[in-house]
């Protein structure tokens, strides 16, 4: 059993000592003395059990090698005529804002600008920023918001930033750091939706209310556009700059499936846009698209859930209801997404969990469609357009041991060209990718893909990692491993994605299977494909591990506490594990959708049952758990895991560790090397307990 050092209960004492219902609230206070003190020690204990080793330090150096490799691609965004990228590397760990000409990026060595160099920054004004993107002003591209974290969390500094000088404007738009929203209206005009003092936040802690802010006025004088109440997640306004077709919006966000959206006129009426509150929508041009996430009864027509519809946005607004369909599900057929470029749709359509792309053009006789791209196997496609100006798109194809490959085409005619490879990051002969079905405790069919070793002996042997997430319509797509080879792969592993529900997979039924008092159903599922690679002698549950991060966290955190017997050991990071008190830190009560409100005793009845934290148990022999956090995730807050840890050690599992980074955000890391450091942490951890011979 890990104790508290003496130095820790006295700062516990002096900040209040502990409550009866939860004596480990003292863990909630960020940078409370009791609980630094407690990290401290915690990262102590884990560091050297786990990152002193030979192998630590060399999986560690091999990720670090492969995210700082200079041959990666340089993801680009057009503006004007500039391709603009953020770039990190050992030389520059906090990265470079930089920009060049699309000639020069068909060059394997392009030649660079840096537009903005965010190490030098944080040294000039003594802070570690964090880039976190930046907006620019259609057409000219010259001025833009740029934002910066302090820590890597969610909340930023807002500054207007000019393209031409690459200097901050003087005297320009300013906001502090905060949950914020801003974005251009034209070159003197904001909207903007922040922290305006008391009683202007969500109970999510986001922004309640929108404003119009012009040049040279104080933030005090904004005019206020519209509010959203307290309990919603969170007010929005924005503007569509597409020539022609310029819009104004506003609107709030009711919980984080339901939204209610107004067309704002010149006169500041709002116009609601009158589709089901569940349902996604978008405009593109002269066209309304809308993707109900529940069955749409529209007259004597009833639109499916997931499907995708078109018609015309005056005619919408005028009260005329006729739509294209552009898009049906089916059992196994799901939209996953679609972009646009200035004269055509693109839809990203999944079969089973492997996607392909179809262009939908409207003519006058309807809307024309063909296929785009060639998808492999097992891989995953996507195309978006890359501006609203002409028809030029940028293509990716993926697959887990096929480095991505990134393609410019334009939808007028003409094969894609391709503008850059990714690097290949390991020896991938040797693997092999299928993919699988397991059966539910209810009967359905769960689909999970694996990476293997070609030669792999089906004896039960396999140190095997499980991932998983199953939560918020978030679908596990294949992607190239890269540096998870040597971080799992080349160490002899094997490796397994889960797509269970709760995720997006097969469209919103998919999602909608799991929510709230069905939650169970995503770990029955996570579970089944556990029982399904014993059962198939891929490993066994000794060699099993299961890895999850934020609602994956709270996947594997029930894993613990509800399937113990199925795994070697768990790595729950970033995690929601209190559900009773979740929605009274950091953003949580934005997801009561998701799992239920517990200040309700009804929702409380069924939440309990998959809160990790309540159900951690005396005497139960759990296998060895790895929590991992961020002090500064100010989206999912640190004391979850904090609290379990603690939890557990008192109850006398000394193989309950933990680790919190200070940085980062939810991302638990700010730099490639915390990146790396994380991996390998991981690595170990999960390495040491599953390849253990079996005990005779």
């Amino acid at each position: 059993m890990t104790s508290l050092p003496n130095s820790i209960r006295l700062a516990m004492a002096a900040e209040g000592g502990t409550s009866a219902a939860d004596q480990f609230l003292w863990l909630e206070e960020l940078q409370g003395k009791a609980a630094q003190a407690w990290i401290k020690q915690e990262n102590q204990r884990t560091t050297a059990r786990f990152a002193q080793g030979e192998g630590f330090r060399q999986v560690e150096k091999q990720v670090l090698a492969i995210l700082n490799k200079e041959s990666q691609i340089p993801w680009v965004t057009k503006r004007g005529e500039y391709y603009y990228n953020f770039w990190q590397d050992q030389a520059n760990p906090r990265g470079l804002w930089r920009r060049t000409t699309l000639q020069e990026y068909r060059k394997d060595q392009p030649n660079w600008e840096t537009v903005l160099d965010i190490d030098a920054l944080g040294k000039a004004e003594g802070k570690d920023w964090v880039f976190h993107g930046s907006q620019s002003l259609a057409p000219e591209y010259r001025y833009c918001l740029l934002e910066l974290s302090p820590d890597g969390g969610d909340a930023t500094e807002i500054r207007e930033f000019d393209l031409v000088t690459k200097q901050f404007v003087k005297d320009g738009f300013v906001l502090p750091v905060a949950k914020s929203q801003a974005s251009w209206i034209d070159k003197d005009t904001l909207f903007v939706a922040t922290d305006f003092g008391a009683g202007s936040m969500t109970q999510s802690g986001y922004a309640r209310i929108a404003k119009r802010w012009r040049r040279g006025t104080p933030l005090s004088a904004a005019q206020t556009l519209y509010e959203a109440q307290p309990q919603d997640m969170v007010v929005y306004a924005y503007h569509d700059h597409t020539p022609g077709f310029e819009r104004n919006y506003v609107g709030r966000s009711l919980d984080f499936y339901r939204r209610e959206t107004y067309l704002l006129t010149a006169q500041d009426q709002k116009i609601k846009i009158d589709i089901p509150a569940d349902a996604e929508f978008s405009t593109h041009r002269e066209w309304l698209l809308v993707k109900p996430s529940s069955d749409w009864q529209v007259g004597e027509t009833l639109y499916p859930s997931g499907a995708l519809l078109a018609t015309h946005f005056d005619d919408f607004l005028a009260g005329k209801r006729e739509f294209t369909v552009l898009f049906t599900p089916t059992a196994q057929v799901a939209l996953s997404g679609y972009s646009a470029t200035r004269d055509h749709l693109i839809l990203s359509i999944m079969d089973n969990v492997v996607n392909r792309l179809e262009v939908l053009t409207p003519q006058e006789n309807g809307w024309q469609r063909k296929p785009l791209g060639k998808p492999g196997a097992i891989s995953t496609l996507s195309a978006g357009g890359i501006d609203e100006e002409t028809n030029d798109y940028f293509l990716t194809l993926s697959g887990f041991l096929q480095p991505t490959s990134l393609y410019m085409g334009n939808l007028d005619g003409g094969e894609p060209e391709l503008l850059k490879q990714g690097p290949q990051d390991f020896d991938a002969s040797g693997y092999q990718v299928s993919q699988h079905f397991a059966t539910s405790k209810d009967g359905t069919r769960v689909p999970y893909f694996q990476i293997s070793a070609k030669d792999i002996k089906l004896d039960g042997s396999n140190p095997t990692l499980l991932y998983g997430y199953g939560g918020f319509e978030v679908s596990l797509t294949p992607g190239y491993m890269g540096a998870k080879a040597p971080a799992w792969l080349e160490r002899g592993g094997v490796y397994v994605v889960a797509n269970i529900r709760g995720g997006g997979e097969y469209g919103p039924a998919w999602h909608q299977a799991a929510l709230k008092q069905n939650r169970h159903r995503a770990y029955e599922d996570f579970a089944a494909v556990a029982e399904d690679l014993i059962a198939r002698k891929v490993t066994s549950s000794q060699h099993l591990g299961a890895r999850g991060g934020s609602n994956g966290g709270l996947l594997v955190g029930n894993m613990l506490t509800l399937y113990p017997q199925l795994f070697g050991c768990i790595v729950c990071e970033v995690p929601l594990l209190d559900m009773q008190r979740y929605t009274q830190l950091s953003a949580g009560a934005s997801w009561i959708a998701e799992y239920g409100d517990p200040s309700k005793a009804e929702e409380w009845a069924y939440i309990k049952t998959f809160s990790p934290y309540h159900n951690i148990k005396a005497d139960v022999p759990y296998p060895p758990v790895l929590f991992y956090t961020a002090t500064s995730d100010d989206r999912v807050n640190p004391s979850h895991a904090r609290k379990m840890a603690a939890r557990m050690q008192q109850m006398g599992y000394q193989q309950a560790y933990f680790y919190e980074n200070t940085e980062g955000g939810h991302s638990a890391a700010a730099d490639k090397q915390q990146a790396a450091f994380h991996g390998a942490l991981v690595s170990e951890f999960m390495w040491t307990n599953l390849s253990a011979k079996p005990k005779v």
